[in-house]
């Protein structure tokens, strides 16, 4: 494998031999660590996502397993590469150029045949008759997907939303306005398809699709988890002390009473079932998850000070065990 080339594998922290299941568990979780959304490193996030859009295709996989790249265009056909030897390779039949091994790696990997388009032996003009070097015409070819971002508030891909994207097609003179409908639930990085509305086909054929990634705005105290919702719940020392109930705010618009109870820790988390947000594949709602902060006032009035050295008076436990 060249030098140049990323170790994928171990970028996911996979064997050679895992799964697709195993590579997709390991990407999700790598990624929800590093997201930069969730105090993670850009780069190291941008690092996962490669690795994950060559391991997480099977061909693409195969080519990187074989060649280093799971880039069709860039495997070494040159040289020893090559079998016919030399630095390329060049068909020429009465004049009619059929292009260079990229050309020929390009078109299988289109799906067009090794000449860049699939010809109809029949009939025509040209050296075996007809208007291509087989004769015939090309085949119509599907056009290039075209891939956009949609900014989206929390409370839209909380809720779902329709949102107007503007696009500017390569080969139309005018840019297209068409409407998205964002399901409810969706994740920052979801993509919503938009088929017929990507790039102009060739030879009479259809168009691409569009493809729309939603980059989700920061929430005031929400965050996401797939279709988990998270929220810090601060309380004091004495509520977690003592036990008590606080309202807690849930994204759909209510509030909920959650029991504290005595003697809860800082950082323990609390689960509210089906208060959080629509999964988009499958039924059913995630849960509000609650991070319980226990905060420590920074002043102190007389009689606060009094009772919190009458509770430390009465106190004989340590709490440190060195």
């Amino acid at each position: 494998m060249p030098g140049s080339t990323p170790d994928y594998y171990k970028t996911l922290g996979v064997p050679r031999n895992a799964t697709q299941d195993e590579i997709k568990k390991a990407f999700r979780k790598l990624a929800r660590k590093n997201h930069p959304d969730a105090g993670g490193d850009e780069e190291k996030f941008k690092e996962i996502n490669e690795a994950y859009e060559v391991l997480g295709d099977e061909k693409k996989r195969k080519l990187y397993d074989q060649y280093g790249t799971g880039d069709a265009s860039k495997i070494p056909f040159g040289g020893a590469g090559n079998p016919f030897g030399g630095g390329g390779f060049t068909v020429n039949m009465n004049g009619s150029d059929f292009g260079s091994w990229q050309d020929i790696l390009d078109s299988i990997r289109r799906g067009d045949g090794a000449f860049g388009t699939n010809w109809d032996f029949g009939g025509g003009a040209g050296p075996f008759g007809g208007g291509s070097p087989f004769g015939g015409q090309p085949r119509p070819r599907k056009g290039n997907d075209v891939s956009v971002t949609l900014n989206v508030t929390f409370d839209e891909a909380f809720n779902g939303c329709t949102k107007r994207v503007t696009v500017r097609v390569p080969g139309m003179s005018d840019p297209e306005t068409i409407s998205c409908k964002i399901p409810a639930g969706a994740v920052d990085g979801g993509r919503v398809r938009a088929k017929g509305r990507g790039g102009l086909g060739e030879n009479g054929g259809p168009r691409g699709d569009l493809l729309i990634t939603t980059k989700i705005a920061p929430h005031p105290y929400f965050k996401r988890d797939g279709a988990d919702v998270l929220i810090d719940v601060p309380v004091s020392i004495a509520e977690a002390a003592l036990g008590a109930r606080v309202d807690v705010p849930t994204p759909g618009g209510k509030t909920v009473r959650m029991k504290i109870p005595a003697g809860t820790q800082d950082g323990a988390t609390l689960k509210v079932r089906g208060a959080g947000a629509p999964r988009v594949k499958g039924s059913g709602t995630g849960d509000l998850l609650a991070k319980v902060r226990v905060r420590v006032p920074k002043t102190l009035t007389d009689e606060q000070r009094s009772a919190l050295e009458a509770f430390q008076a009465a106190s004989h436990d340590t709490l440190r065990s060195w």
